[in-house]
């Protein structure tokens, strides 16, 4: 089952129709079982019952989540595959000691993917959709995977299954999310 976290400013928002419930239609496309949560409402069962665990976006000025990065400790030690989006790179990022920074940027850019990742495949470059006021810095332990120093697209921790990504593949990239479902 893969829990997929909405990170919107309260549970069942009109924002989880555009940033949850897209990612939703993807995982359940690839005839994956999911469950969606809201980040105030996680439990340790749900949890412990989740074979992957997606963190989705929210919109522009909603960074509510930012104010409660320590709800999420708990990744900190879980051994499981963690696709953060958007927002939620941003709360792997935080957890594990990186930093959110501004970084506004809206529409469709080019990402370099700098280095072979079980998520994004080889090196090259793809087009991706950008909906955010806040980037990170790597966190410590994180291998940048696209992008450059000053400008994160894409990280992955060195030794777990933790990936985070600042575009929103549910717009461009649905390939993405079918291949984290299948990590």
């Amino acid at each position: 089952m893969i829990l997929i976290v909405d990170l919107c400013y309260k549970p069942r928002s009109l924002s989880r129709y555009e940033f949850v419930d897209p990612i939703a239609g993807i995982v359940r496309r690839t005839g994956s079982m999911y469950e969606i949560v809201h980040f105030t409402e996680l439990t340790g069962d749900l949890i412990e019952k989740a074979g992957g665990i997606i963190l989705c976006g929210t919109a522009l000025k909603d960074d509510f989540f930012a104010e409660r990065i320590n709800l999420f400790s708990w990744i900190e030690d879980l051994n499981k595959p963690i696709l953060g989006i958007c927002a939620g790179m941003q709360v792997v990022a935080a957890v594990f000691g990186g930093g959110i920074v501004p970084q506004p940027k809206i529409g469709l850019e080019k990402i370099e993917i700098t280095r072979e990742t079980d998520l994004l495949g080889p090196p090259r470059g793809i087009e991706g959709y950008h909906l955010h006021n806040y980037g990170v810095t790597l966190p410590p332990g994180f291998d940048l995977v696209a992008g450059r120093p000053g400008e994160v697209e894409a990280f992955k921790h060195s030794e777990r299954p933790i990936y985070g990504i600042i575009f929103h593949p549910e717009v461009r990239n649905r390939w993405v999310v079918e291949r984290f479902v299948i990590l």
